[in-house]
């Protein structure tokens, strides 16, 4: 026996030793990455600015994807506002001659693709050469794709041009068939993200803003291909109906690419525009390591902050996502820096707790005595999102940002049915009248509802209130344009919802003029977490189970499962916009 113990122990002993050496590798790993990673980049002549694949445009430090403890995804991510910056420098720089864009697939928002269109856009009027080449090529990446003076595609290859559409997925019929009770208090006939659990097909109301709403986004991102392409709108129309561009043939014939050539060719091609020697390097530099090339750049002095705001809004204190506590603190900071004259709130948002979003909204009204505060908006600011813009000296949108839903929603769903045809029942002892008014197998009160609507219906005033004395309207004016409704920015501008439609740089100058700041830099926040403290934020064992499940399940399906499952998600009266919308 006593041997027997001496193995086991021998044996823990050994595993905890190899798991400690494990760890201390892991970690020296990480180090020398990021060692690496410092070194200075050095931009060779006659080179050629890469858009490629491994390229991830994100609004915020916080939407950066890391696996497991920390390790990145093999995909880089670049900051919009970064992205912009490095286009508008090489549009001077010597050494570039010219922009490549070699996306398949695009990872970046709608309103994000806009803006780097824009970008190159003005680029191409230093005279200086756009080429764009295509294999299995998704709509977003052809929205972008398209800009170029010169689009290649694959022989075998194909464009997945389609327009928009949405599917609306109905749960009523489900709940009652397995005897889940769903209580749903709302304002607004198009707050539509309770609509899955009232009925099982689409509300006319939904139906309404739905097709206003894509038709618009269509509208805008449409016509600049077709003026791209100098094709005709209706015959555009055509070719996105026929599916004509999934055949690279006809891809060809009606325009959508200028030559079917192969990835060495089209290398082949650009070397020529460069006067390169089919067997010379060709010099391609990528966004990420572009930026790398300037990064060290003296940046003391004066500094117009840009505060990121991304994802759904939460009560408490995280890293990914907009939580109060932590923002309150970005804010108070922002506000006691001396050296930060003024603020821009880029908010990417569909929205979230209505008690959070009042404690941002607060905080953001008290830097806003101190220094100008202007809000710029990204894909999404929609219900809360909207709600913490209404600090703003100015709102700027971009056309295709999902604005508004001005709204509020409860939702408390409940399982007595089911649990009653399982043998599963509860009695209540309680203190007070409605020590209990909500519970999972009871269900809600008469009075809990009474409560829960009185409650719905002082937010929702509560939430007019500030938009009117923002926007400079009356509550009914606000009230005809709320009631849930969700607008494109153009939308937006034309019915006083914002000031100007205009980008994040459009954003960070007029803050800059309005401070006074003729000489500046910008400083991004929340700050990038470094490798070792995404590794200790990992540890927590909940957030790693939360990874694994939303690695094998998704990102989109795991929000879904949040919205379920999550306590702190239910528990709150809700400003949030139901869906997002890709140019998938």
């Amino acid at each position: 026996m006593r041997s027997f113990f001496k193995n086991v122990l021998a044996n823990i002993v050994a595993i905890v030793i190899l798991c400690a050496l494990f760890f201390i590798f892991f970690i020296m790993m990480l180090v020398f990455s990021s060692m690496g990673s410092d070194k200075s980049v050095v931009v060779k002549k006659n080179s050629v600015l890469t858009i490629n694949l491994k390229t991830n445009i994100i609004d915020s430090p916080t939407e950066e994807e890391m696996g497991l403890f920390g390790i990145s995804s093999q995909n880089k991510s670049i900051l919009l506002y970064d992205a912009l910056e490095a286009i508008n420098k090489a549009k001077t720089d010597d050494n570039i001659k010219g922009i490549s864009i070699e996306a398949d697939d695009l990872n970046a928002g709608l309103t994000q693709i806009d803006d780097l269109r824009n970008a190159i856009e003005d680029f191409k009027k230093s005279g200086k050469f756009v080429y764009a080449y295509g294999n299995a090529v998704s709509q977003s990446a052809y929205y972008l794709g398209s800009v170029a003076d010169q689009y290649y595609l694959h022989p075998a290859g194909g464009i997945e041009l389609k327009g928009l559409a949405t599917e609306v997925t109905f749960f009523k019929d489900f709940a009652d068939k397995y005897g889940i009770g769903i209580e749903v208090i709302r304002h607004g006939k198009f707050k539509s993200a309770v609509e899955p659990f009232l009925r099982n097909d689409i509300s006319p109301e939904n139906k309404e803003q739905l097709s206003t709403l894509l038709n618009d986004l269509w509208k805008n991102t449409s016509n600049k291909m077709a003026v791209s392409r100098k094709i005709d709108t209706a015959q555009f129309r055509t070719i996105v109906d026929s599916l004509y561009g999934m055949i690279p043939e006809q891809g060809l014939k009606y325009r959508l690419a200028d030559k079917l050539i192969q990835k060495t060719e089209y290398e082949n091609l650009v070397k020529s525009k460069l006067s390169i020697k089919e067997k010379e390097k060709l010099n391609k530099i990528s966004l990420t390591s572009y930026i790398s090339s300037y990064a060290d750049e003296d940046k003391s002095g004066e500094k117009v902050a840009v505060l990121y705001a991304s994802g759904s809004i939460n009560n408490g204190d995280g890293y990914s996502d907009i939580y109060s506590d932590k923002y309150v603190k970005y804010i108070k900071k922002l506000q006691e820096d001396d050296k930060v004259k003024a603020v821009v709130f880029r908010i990417n948002s569909p929205g979230g707790s209505a008690n959070a979003s009042d404690e941002i909204l607060f905080e953001l009204q008290q830097l806003k005595k101190k220094k100008p505060l202007i809000v710029s908006f990204g894909d999404y600011a929609a219900s809360g999102g909207y709600y913490v813009a209404m600090a703003a000296d100015k709102i700027y949108s971009e056309p295709n940002t999902l604005t508004g839903s001005i709204g509020v929603f409860g939702v408390l769903p409940y399982y007595k049915d089911i649990a009653n045809k399982n043998g599963i029942r509860a009695d209540v002892v309680a203190t007070n009248a409605n020590s209990m008014f909500y519970s999972g197998l009871n269900g809600v009160t008469p009075y809990g509802v009474n409560m829960m609507t009185k409650s719905v219906e002082g937010t929702y005033k509560r939430f007019v209130h500030f938009v009117t004395q923002n926007r400079k309207q009356t509550f009914e004016q606000i009230d005809s344009v709320g009631g849930g409704r969700v607008w494109s920015g153009v939308r937006a501008k034309q019915i006083g919802l914002v000031d100007e439609l205009g980008t994040l740089n459009d954003a960070v100058k007029f803050a800059a003029q309005k401070a006074g700041l003729k000489s500046y830099h910008v400083d991004s926040f929340p700050k990038k977490m470094s490798p070792l403290e995404q590794i200790f934020k990992d540890l927590n064992e909940e957030d790693v189970s939360a990874r694994i499940i939303k690695n094998k399940i998704g990102k989109s399906n795991y929000e879904i499962l949040q919205q379920i499952t999550d306590k702190k998600l239910q528990s709150d009266i809700k400003m949030e916009m139901p869906y997002q919308i890709r140019i998938d």
